[in-house]
């Protein structure tokens, strides 16, 4: 099986990769990063190949570059998806997680979810878009679970 993770900045890379550690050695991985993280490739534990793409939104608003760049992002994706060809992309948080779903989604690839650990009472806004795309949802706190029904109460992951 194959499985392309999306990793995300700081928390995000931490709880995933701490995650990726878990799960069996014989699954073959990938790994989508942007392009402006000098830090998470680093972390990567269970190698695989990395693809870089483009932020699709800054926390400032900056409405044509944000559409711009998620525009991008989502060829950026595509062409990810395309060179690796994963069964399955696992993310848990970062705005690139939207991009690549959609196009996997679209593509009939499974996608799976998992909320961040910090997010107590409600979704953060790329979970509320995920809670829609993804297969699996999964979520830390039994608050979640039970406010979001689609989702799956998993506890603590790390």
């Amino acid at each position: 099986m194959k499985i392309l993770v999306v990793l995300g900045e700081g928390g995000h890379t931490k709880e995933l990769l701490a995650l990726i550690d878990l799960i069996k050695e014989d699954y073959q991985y990938g790994y989508i990063i942007i392009h402006d993280d000098e830090i998470s490739e680093n972390k990567i534990q269970k190698l695989g190949p990395v693809f870089r793409v483009v932020r699709p939104r800054y926390k400032e608003l900056h409405l044509l570059k944000d559409f711009l760049n998620t525009l991008r992002c989502f060829w950026e994706s595509f062409l990810v998806l395309r060179r690796f060809h994963p069964d399955v992309v696992l993310s848990s948080g970062p705005a690139v997680a939207v991009p690549v779903s959609v196009i996997s989604r679209l593509s009939r690839i499974k996608v799976i979810f998992i909320e961040t650990g910090s997010r107590l009472s409600s979704l953060s806004l790329t979970g509320k878009i995920m809670y829609r795309l993804a297969h699996l949802f999964f979520v830390q706190w039994p608050g979640l679970q039970k406010r979001y029904p689609k989702t799956i109460y998993a506890g603590r992951l790390i």
